[in-house]
């Protein structure tokens, strides 16, 4: 996936590239885990899913170096940003994962670190 600074349908969009080897792990687990409680998809053989947050959705692309998140939402990227850089930087605690998000207005968006 590429860092498309383009927005849906007049959606901002925020979006994070997670530098990690293990990508394709952190990315099935974040679905798995938000998928209690939230509608979520995840293909291992192409290794992309998406988790609804409501009226907004995050797609997740893994490749060999990294988890690709975009999210498409009508507002309130800070908490959205929130949820979803929380639960994966908690599951990468050994792997010190830090998720820094962009806008596509080209203002920074949140940062969540261990």
């Amino acid at each position: 996936m590429t860092a498309s600074t383009e927005s849906v349908a007049g959606r901002p969009v925020s979006f994070a590239r997670v530098a990690t080897t293990r990508a394709g792990r952190y990315g099935k687990q974040l679905t798995a885990h938000l998928g209690h409680r939230l509608t979520t998809h995840w293909n291992d053989t192409d290794n992309i899913g998406w988790i609804q947050l409501g009226e907004a959705r995050a797609h997740l692309i893994a490749d060999d170096d990294a988890l690709h998140i975009r999210i498409h939402a009508p507002g309130d990227l800070d908490r959205l940003e929130d949820v979803v850089g929380r639960h994966l930087v908690r599951f990468g605690t050994k792997d010190e994962l830090v998720v820094s998000w962009a806008r596509d207005d080209g203002n920074p968006g949140t940062t969540q670190r261990t």
